[in-house]
């Protein structure tokens, strides 16, 4: 049991990092407390420094979002789910009863199911992305693109 701090010191809506091995972030959801492995299953990418939705945290690098209750991704490019850990209340101070890794193996990665925004960028051909480019940079030809906006001149 690893003591984190005082419960009025976390806040609704905020989230504290353990420095212990692995990382553990710790939130408070609206009231309800959860502990997850705080490396994003993804990338090396801290969830304590995400964005909280509910019970959902969303990785600040890449977007990939995660159900605090399961730590199972609800999105890609996360495929794996991050381990949870339980969490209690003693005499006001909040501690984290880490899930010993060997008791909770990780999910081999499963296909997510393919949402339609990510189909859609996905089959974006080259030819329709230089179609929807500034006309400065259709105009300067492939790879002459400029960086302040003007068109090449060759």
């Amino acid at each position: 049991m690893i003591p984190v701090c005082r419960l009025e010191d976390l806040p609704a809506g905020e989230s504290v990092r353990l420095d212990t091995t692995p990382p553990v972030a710790v939130f408070n959801a609206d009231g309800a407390l959860y502990a997850v492995d705080d490396t994003c299953s993804h990338q090396d990418a801290s969830l304590s420094e995400g964005w909280l939705e509910g019970c959902l945290v969303e990785c600040p690098l890449h977007a990939a979002s995660f159900d605090l209750r399961t730590g199972e991704p609800t999105c890609l490019p996360a495929r794996r789910a991050v381990r949870t850990h339980r969490v209690s209340v003693v005499d006001g101070t909040i501690h984290v009863h880490l899930t010993d890794p060997a008791a909770t193996p990780v999910p081999a990665a499963a296909p997510l199911p393919a949402s339609a925004p990510l189909a859609a960028a996905a089959s974006l051909s080259a030819a329709s992305l230089a179609a929807s480019a500034p006309a400065s940079l259709a105009a300067s030809g492939p790879g002459r693109g400029s960086l302040t906006g003007e068109g090449s001149a060759a």
